[in-house]
């Protein structure tokens, strides 16, 4: 009897740590856009911050850490993902593409991890590796690039389940309502993703409206030359001026364009606009059908020059694109208005990311894909309440390949030998920490967008990018050409710093244990 109640004290004991060690381990919040640019956060201070603030994100901002070097991998939807899970390079993941069987969940991730941790763990929203999710104990995802209006989600039963809203707006609440009945004896690690604001740039219908009349800025580059760079960059098919569809980007019906008359209910050659049900069409419709019709007569009279319909076209993309990133910037309040309601904001890290940047009319481009700044860099900001100290800014180069280890470390796991990121945790505490000098970066979609394979090393100063197929090399001095207009990579006064960064490309290509390089054209 004296045994038995030794033996029933102790586990009690044991679970009664168990319990203090899961209430001291911080809950984890990831809340994650899609090819939101840096440059559509006022917190970064762009030229868009006075007429498009966030200020949802900006608070995550005031109250914590936010990392102004911050860049991926590789700069598209999917393989991005598949590095955050990983900790690893593209390469080393298996998930090079967006094309392919799918992330191989037979390999260590972040959420398997945190879960056998004993983490609540769940995701909900944009998921886009084509396999099922796994480590989550619930997960409730878009197939492929989902929709906006009354979007699909995959259950987790395997059935498809539509929904009546707006994505964000669904998502937002659909993360609210796990949290909710979470198993609250544990932490938790929840992926809110959200699709905005993706391609098609469709905001929700309390937003069409937001920023007609307000004066979007255009960037200096928008009528960019392509002049002093690779010669792959005159052939890219991502431009605003020739490749933004006017029914699937930019809202205007082919058959008012006068192109090819669409039999409805493909009425803008948009997937959106067919799901949409007759009140939401007549939303629609009565914002874009008369500011469509004023556009076209103009254009049919002859009136505006081909600067004119690029400055057209690059106004109704970034109305759009802010639209859908007003409703991403409610959803960060209302999430983190749910912390302070139910008293979880102090101990809960929030990371705001997005897994990319996107051209905003930089170089007359929307999309992202290549390593020029506007789309290697990614946002991230960081929360963590006693050990992010308000409003600091670290300029240390970090890379999507430090999320998991970060996450791993903060929640008292080890770091598994295999991951190729380091832990941001000393950063976050604000120490001194020797860190890296130079990042590598890795492009292998084939064709997309005519963007060439391209690899490259930046460093804080200068970026190298070779173009393997075409036999090139790019580098650029961001300190003087902060644009990127101009090659130096053949300035004989750049020499020094040539052999130096191509020796560093060829050693991180070796450190990485990167894969043999493409063939250039016209060898075997």
């Amino acid at each position: 009897m004296f045994r038995s109640s030794i033996v029933i004290l102790a586990l009690l004991c044991c679970a009664t740590a168990r319990a203090e060690d899961s209430a001291k381990r911080p809950n984890i919040l990831f809340l994650f856009s899609d090819d939101h640019a840096i440059n559509a956060i006022s917190a970064y201070g762009s030229n868009l911050a006075d007429v498009a603030p966030t200020p949802n994100i900006d608070r995550l901002a005031q109250e914590g850490m936010l990392f102004r070097n911050s860049f991926c991998a590789n700069s598209i939807c999917g393989p991005s993902r598949a590095t955050i899970l990983t900790g690893k390079h593209s390469h080393k993941n298996g998930f090079m593409r967006n094309t392919g069987k799918g992330f191989d969940q037979s390999q260590w991730t972040l959420s398997k991890a945190l879960h056998a941790a004993g983490y609540n763990t769940a995701i909900i929203g944009k998921w886009h590796l084509m396999t099922d999710p796994q480590g989550f104990d619930h997960w409730e995802v878009l197939p492929g690039q989902g929709n906006y209006y009354n979007p699909a989600f995959i259950q987790q039963d395997g059935t498809t389940k539509r929904f009546d809203g707006y994505v964000t707006d669904l998502i937002t609440d659909k993360s609210i309502d796990w949290l909710d009945g979470r198993d609250k004896s544990k932490p938790f690690f929840l992926m809110c993703q959200h699709k905005a604001p993706h391609r098609t740039f469709a905001p929700p219908l309390r937003h069409l409206d937001a920023f007609d009349s307000v004066e979007i800025p255009e960037p200096d580059t928008l009528f960019d030359d392509y002049a002093n760079r690779s010669k792959t960059l005159a052939t890219n098919e991502m431009e605003i001026d020739r490749y933004m569809d006017w029914a699937y980007d930019l809202k205007v019906r082919k058959d008012e364009r006068g192109d090819v008359v669409l039999p409805a209910p493909d009425r803008y050659g948009t997937p959106e606009y067919n799901r949409m049900n007759a009140e939401q069409k007549a939303a629609w419709d009565a914002h874009f059908g008369p500011q469509n019709q004023a556009f076209l007569k103009e254009f049919q009279e002859g009136k505006l020059t081909h600067k004119d319909l690029v400055r057209w076209k690059y106004r109704r993309y970034m109305r759009d694109y802010l639209g859908a990133v007003k409703a991403v910037d409610e959803s960060v309040g209302r999430m983190l208005k749910y912390l302070d309601d139910n008293d979880l904001a102090e101990n809960t890290i929030v990371i705001y990311s997005s897994d990319q940047g996107f051209y905003l009319g930089e170089h007359g481009w929307y999309d992202k894909r290549w390593m020029f700044e506007e789309s290697f860099q990614m946002p991230l900001i960081v929360r963590w309440p006693g050990v992010t100290k308000p409003n600091s800014e670290p300029e240390q180069m970090v890379q999507n390949i430090d999320y998991a280890p970060t996450l791993l470390e903060a929640a008292g796991e080890d770091i598994p030998a295999e991951i190729q990121g380091r832990s941001l945790v000393p950063i976050l505490k604000g120490e001194d920490v020797d860190w890296r000098d130079s990042l590598y970066y890795a492009y292998y979609e084939l064709g997309e967008h005519a963007v060439p394979q391209h690899f490259g090393v930046r460093t804080d100063r200068y970026k190298l990018i070779h173009f393997p197929v075409s036999n090139e090399w790019n580098m650029f001095d961001l300190e003087k050409d902060p644009q990127e207009m101009v090659s130096i990579y053949e300035d004989p006064a750049a020499k020094e710093i040539r052999d130096s960064l191509t020796k560093e490309y060829f050693r991180l290509r070796e450190f990485y244990d990167a894969p043999p390089l493409p063939k250039a054209a016209g060898t075997n």
